[in-house]
């Protein structure tokens, strides 16, 4: 594990208290992804009132893109790491919608603390490749499993005092590594000794004690208790009757298909 910086502030936990517009509607593009339904609202703004907060929607709906804008608000590379860190060849990046976003944003800090980490799971072997070449030797995270290695980046990484921003971190984690992550967040969010931010289709991460979930509709983003997402009802019904589960949602895709 990394050694425990001294924090640069006693306060507690979130740091990051809102992002909302930094400009008028007129000045801003119509385009992508300022079309995003959410991002239509001219006055929308996003508060963040507990240390471990997490976004959750259907793909498409602009949660991704959320917290690529929050990483550039906190000046961490789009792709994934930290401050000062360009592990990933942009010209070859991934889709990188939200850093269009954060020249229209404003933020509120109290106070403002940009030390933290980017976690990607998509951009994770070559972030952690990029540690590893350091000079004077790196952490050696690539001789573990991904998920390993990605537990263990994220483990030494909050530690410390920070903003730890995370998209969809389920894809490099198995149920019980998920479960790692909950123990981590779960730390964080009782002492308030960081902020989390994290973007996820999992009902296991969303189940952080205490935690709050934001839910990207069409409509914004709304406060959601767990048991009312879509994520946890589907997972509910299938361990309920996995195989009747499956057999009833098989029959209503052919019927669609049919019907088409």
């Amino acid at each position: 594990m990394g050694r425990h910086r001294k924090p640069k502030t006693t306060l507690r936990a979130p740091y990051l208290r809102r992002i909302s517009w930094a400009r008028p509607a007129d000045r801003r593009p119509e385009e992508y992804p300022f079309s995003l339904p959410f991002l239509r609202d001219p006055s929308w703004y996003m508060e963040f009132t507990t240390p471990v907060t997490i976004i959750l929607g259907e793909n498409g709906t602009g949660k991704s893109t959320l917290i690529e804008a929050i990483a550039g608000i906190a000046g961490y590379d789009e792709t994934g790491g930290g401050q000062g860190y360009r592990p990933i060849d942009h010209s070859r990046a991934i889709d990188t919608a939200g850093t269009e976003l954060v020249e229209h944003l404003r933020a509120a800090w109290l106070p403002k603390v940009t030390a933290g980490w980017f976690f990607r799971a998509e951009t994770f072997w070559a972030v952690a490749r990029y540690l590893d070449d350091l000079p004077g030797g790196g952490p050696d995270f690539l001789s573990h499993s991904h998920g390993e290695g990605f537990l263990r980046v994220f483990a030494e990484r909050c530690r410390s005092q920070g903003l730890y921003l995370m998209d969809e971190p389920e894809s490099a984690l198995s149920p019980a590594r998920q479960m790692d992550l909950v123990e981590f967040l779960a730390d964080i969010q009782q002492n308030a000794s960081a902020q989390v931010i994290l973007a996820t289709h999992s009902p296991i991460l969303m189940a952080v004690p205490g935690a709050r979930l934001l839910q990207v509709t069409r409509l914004g983003l709304a406060e959601i208790e767990l048991e009312q997402t879509r994520h946890f009802k589907l997972y509910r019904a299938f361990c309920q009757d996995p195989r009747g589960f499956i057999r009833h949602r098989l029959q209503e895709r052919k019927a669609r298909r049919e019907d088409e």
